[in-house]
């Protein structure tokens, strides 16, 4: 259904400081703001209508092996479970890592904080190619109860996902997958590499699934120039 929108700026006269005393020069900032705002807001569910008109994607026809949690292995459809989507994360974990990349930590701490709600209406897997007893194991460390890990067997699914570099290093990757009767298709995967990064910004997916860097965006002083998140403090 085609409905007209009010314009973003006629929206943002509605709004009104929440505190008494603000200057002229705020408010008239913070209503232009407002607009951007609400501007960004529309954009975003365009994007998100635009992405579920994807025509189907490639049927994924090689055999990927997998190691689930209970030590069976699995091919890719077996990690649907009962749902029709499945959702993968591929995280920088693998074996010649000491310890995991401290922002795919940070990222699936939030993600694990959602993920009983999200396994409601998808599959959602953590990847690595470390063992599974591994990344369990670091999971627990973490007080992650939620999420489930997935060893990777060899290394074909990471070569061809893109990820797995020549000194053995990994760059991590959001993967949606959709089930066509006893095929996989996939559905979306993010694609905003590294060389399509903006000058000065660190390389980033949108939508950014980091709720670290949606809060530091809301500060004055933003995610910061020489500031990254840690495995411990």
């Amino acid at each position: 259904m085609n409905m007209t929108l009010v314009p973003a700026t006629q929206l943002a006269t509605r709004a009104k400081t929440p505190f008494p005393g603000a200057s002229a020069e705020y408010d008239a900032a913070r209503e232009a703001l407002l607009a951007e705002e609400i501007e960004l807001r529309r954009h975003a569910t365009r994007l998100v209508e635009l992405r579920r008109k994807l025509p189907p994607g490639p049927v994924i026809a090689k055999d990927y092996r997998f190691k689930d949690e209970q030590g069976f292995e699995v091919g890719l459809i077996d990690l649907f479970g009962d749902k029709d989507t499945l959702v993968t994360y591929f995280w920088m974990y693998g074996p010649q890592r000491e310890r995991p990349c401290p922002m795919c930590t940070n990222l699936l701490g939030s993600v694990n904080g959602n993920a009983a709600d999200i396994k409601q209406r998808v599959a959602l897997k953590i990847l690595g190619r470390s063992s599974v007893e591994r990344q369990f194991a670091f999971a627990q460390e973490r007080g992650w109860r939620d999420l489930e890990f997935v060893q990777t067997v060899g290394d074909d699914y990471a070569n061809d996902l893109g990820v797995l570099q020549p000194d053995g290093s990994e760059y991590p990757a959001l993967t949606v997958f959709r089930r066509d009767g006893d095929k996989v298709r996939l559905f979306w995967a993010s694609e905003m590499t590294k060389d399509m990064a903006d000058p000065g910004q660190d390389p980033r997916d949108s939508p950014d699934l980091a709720s670290l860097w949606s809060v530091l965006d809301l500060t004055p002083g933003g995610r910061g120039t020489d500031w990254y998140p840690k495995l411990r403090y």
